[in-house]
């Protein structure tokens, strides 16, 4: 049965440091879920990861599983699994040993120690390549070994530091499907980290962002591109248009048109946020531009439409014969739409 982890006012300041790497998260993950803890380098993402795993003692904070406050406790005694972003295998050892280390320092036979690790070699789908040294395998097969091997200790909780960084897109996409794969078959609690918005879109139930060393947001996948906490979460999440004007009764007023937008919040100095991609060129409209410049992105391209002297930019379909100099007009559907205060 799947646990929940929660970490409650979670801090850490490193030795001779004056500011703190990590400062009071609060966090919870729901038991079976995926929580990807997203930022860029610097942010505090592996140290709460360490923390969590017992591998750094916090300077304040605790980590509860199930309610269960685990902060003293060993990190061998936590029930927590960890993959870094290296796969850091046993030299000496083949795959299969390697995966059932944790038989064999338990007390177990080598014979059973390997029948147990088998399971997890066909989850990771490496059954036929069990006796190979790891010295004889590729580097996407060394990660799915490691992960292998964190499974096999039947974590409570596992951990993800970056374990699929250093891999080629396509190799990044088939450990994504494979991670998928393990949670329908462990009902697995996992914490993600990453710095890569599209890999947190591809795995995760909810969203931690995560800026220097502080929680700026934490919601479901959908909401952090749609409706996120501060522009730096926007810019995190791939956000490229941010429009200068005020907030005043529900209504975003700036040079490209008056917007409603769905807020709880008061009036002030607001910035309006556009997801380029939900932008829809149109026939008639009542925001008009023109097409100032064109960049591709594989097959489709972004257009920078200048409206009133501000540039909106829009995401174009594959096949679009939008050209530099166009006017078009554009539809802004209220999803599309976020403020924040600047």
């Amino acid at each position: 049965m799947s646990v929940e982890l929660s970490v409650h006012g979670l801090t850490k300041v490193h030795p001779g440091q004056k500011s703190s790497a990590l400062t009071s998260l609060n966090l919870t993950v729901r038991p079976g879920s995926c929580t990807v803890i997203l930022g860029p380098s610097g942010s505090g993402k592996s140290t709460a990861l360490r923390l969590i795993a017992g591998l750094d003692k916090p300077s304040a904070g605790t980590v509860c599983i199930d309610g269960v406050d685990i902060t003293e406790i060993p990190a061998e005694e936590r029930g927590v699994g960890m993959v870094f972003q290296r796969p850091m295998l046993f030299p000496h050892m083949s795959v299969v040993d390697n995966i059932g280390f944790a038989y064999r320092a338990a007390g177990q036979t080598r014979r059973h120690a390997r029948e147990r690790a088998r399971r997890y070699l066909d989850l990771v789908h490496l059954g036929d390549i069990g006796d190979r040294s790891v010295s004889d395998i590729s580097g996407g097969q060394a990660q799915r070994v490691a992960l292998a091997r964190s499974l096999a200790g039947s974590p409570r909780v596992l951990l993800l530091d970056e374990p699929f960084s250093a891999l080629d897109p396509l190799l990044r996409t088939e450990m994504h499907d494979l991670v998928r794969e393990i949670r329908t078959e462990l009902d697995q609690t996992l914490v993600l980290v990453t710095h890569d918005q599209q890999e947190a879109a591809a795995l995760a139930d909810s969203v931690a962002v995560l800026i220097d060393g502080e929680l700026q947001h934490h919601s479901d996948v959908a909401s952090a591109y749609t409706r996120p906490s501060t522009l730096a979460v926007n810019r995190l999440m791939g956000g490229i248009n941010e429009i200068d004007g005020h907030l005043e009764s529900g209504v975003h007023y700036s040079a490209i048109g008056d917007f409603e937008v769905d807020v709880a919040f008061g009036d002030g100095r607001a910035v309006l946020l556009l997801r380029h991609e939900m932008i829809r060129v149109v026939d008639t409209s009542e925001v008009h531009g023109v097409v100032s410049a064109l960049r591709p992105i594989g097959f489709r391209s972004i257009a920078d439409v200048t409206i009133s002297g501000v540039t909106v930019k829009v995401e174009l379909p594959a096949g679009a014969t939008t050209r530099v100099g166009e006017e078009i007009s554009l539809e802004i559907p209220p999803e599309a739409r976020a403020v924040v205060f600047r």
